[in-house]
């Protein structure tokens, strides 16, 4: 009976120690996940492509930083060039998720590239927070950490097609470039159109030249339209409207975000005169958010900052206020914590996160081409 009694404490000794490690082991690694930093990666093509949105994520991440970081922890800025392209985008971001401790990335730029990385970020559970993708594809896939901070093109055809319709147009043409900005933004813009009670009578993605364009403008007279949206990239759309005025059209232009460039007169002349723009970020905005923002960019880098640049800054500031928020740097707390933000308060504008990922804040901005400058439009 003693011998049985002593080999029963010896296994009881051995599973009670064997377990006391396991929990001590535990026990560290909870005690260093809360502690040290917290890792955000920037995946974008900051070699071609920058226009200073690293200088914004810079500027943020200092700021943080210098105020004792989050719940007293400093963020680390992982930098990763995507080059711009899928190859690599999708490289970059297989390179991310193995970096111990990371929580989220910003980026990527082109809606392209982020649709591609998107499997990857979700598939190994890491926040995507995109500044500037506006693909309604990129949030269209049910994926739980995939987000934007900038509006989708749905929703900048939304607020154009609210602003064509406040100013009485009724009938409109869509002129179109044949990739997913161009299709993406002429659909969007349409499907809202017929809730505004404003008819498409025609769509045109190519033209043969002016003589070809007085041709289609004459169908168009024909049908009584009275403007035109243009959902191409420039060069293109400045040269369509261009032609346009060539073949003797005088109705307005509306165009998308694409447009959004001294390219648009500088490639249409006068012929760009009154073109209207949806955009994002206005400098002139008079919140202290924004005014405080370009005061301090312009003097650390001697230049006001760019749109891109305020997309970033204010990624870095709504992923931060999410992880404080939420007092977890578990991505899946952080991505519920952002679906919690409705009218959070930012540089570009207030910004609102829907289920699915998309930014539906107040963040488009319209612009009209004044005298070869835009002027922004209340």
């Amino acid at each position: 009976m003693l011998k049985s009694f002593n080999w029963k404490n010896i296994a009881f000794l051995l599973a009670a120690t064997l377990l006391l490690i396991l929990l001590a082991q535990w026990s560290g690694y909870f005690k260093k996940a809360d502690k040290g930093d917290i890792v955000i990666g920037l995946a974008w093509p900051v070699g071609s492509r920058n226009h200073m949105l690293k200088e914004g994520v810079e500027l943020a991440v200092d700021e943080i930083n210098g105020q004792g970081g989050i719940n007293g922890r400093k963020i680390r800025l992982v930098v990763k060039d995507d080059e711009d392209t899928v190859t690599g985008g999708v490289t970059v971001a297989q390179s991310l998720i193995k970096i111990p401790d990371l929580v989220a990335v910003i980026g990527h730029s082109a809606s392209y590239v982020s649709i591609a990385a998107s499997a990857i970020y979700e598939e190994a559970g890491i926040v995507m927070l995109s500044p500037s993708s506006t693909s309604p594809g990129l949030t269209q896939k049910g994926y739980q950490f995939i987000f934007r901070n900038i509006p989708s093109d749905a929703e900048i055809a939304r607020q154009l097609v609210l602003y064509a319709a406040r100013q009485g147009y009724r009938r409109m043409v869509i002129c179109y470039s044949e990739d997913s900005y161009g299709l993406g933004l002429a659909n969007a813009f349409e499907d809202h159109a017929k809730n505004e009670g404003i008819k498409v009578i025609d769509r045109i993605s190519y033209y043969a030249g002016v003589e070809d364009l007085e041709r289609i403008a004459e169908k168009w007279s024909a049908l009584d339209y009275d403007s035109i949206f243009v959902a191409h990239d420039v060069p293109d759309g400045a040269i369509f409207i261009a032609d346009a005025v060539k073949a003797g059209i005088s109705v307005p232009f509306l165009a998308g975000d694409a447009m959004d460039t001294p390219q648009l007169w500088e490639v249409a002349g006068k012929a760009a005169e009154g073109t209207v723009v949806g955009s994002i970020f206005n400098p002139e905005d008079p919140r202290p958010e924004t005014k405080d923002f370009i005061e301090k960019f312009s003097k650390k880098y001697n230049t006001p900052p760019t749109s891109y640049a305020t997309q970033g800054y204010d990624a870095v500031r709504l992923l931060a206020a999410a992880i404080e928020e939420s007092g977890s740097t578990d991505p899946k707390a952080i991505a519920a914590k952002l679906r919690t933000f409705k009218g959070k308060p930012g540089v570009a504008g207030s910004h609102t996160f829907t289920e699915n990922g998309d930014d539906v804040g107040n963040l488009v901005v319209k612009k009209v081409v004044r005298n070869g400058q835009f002027q922004f439009i209340d």
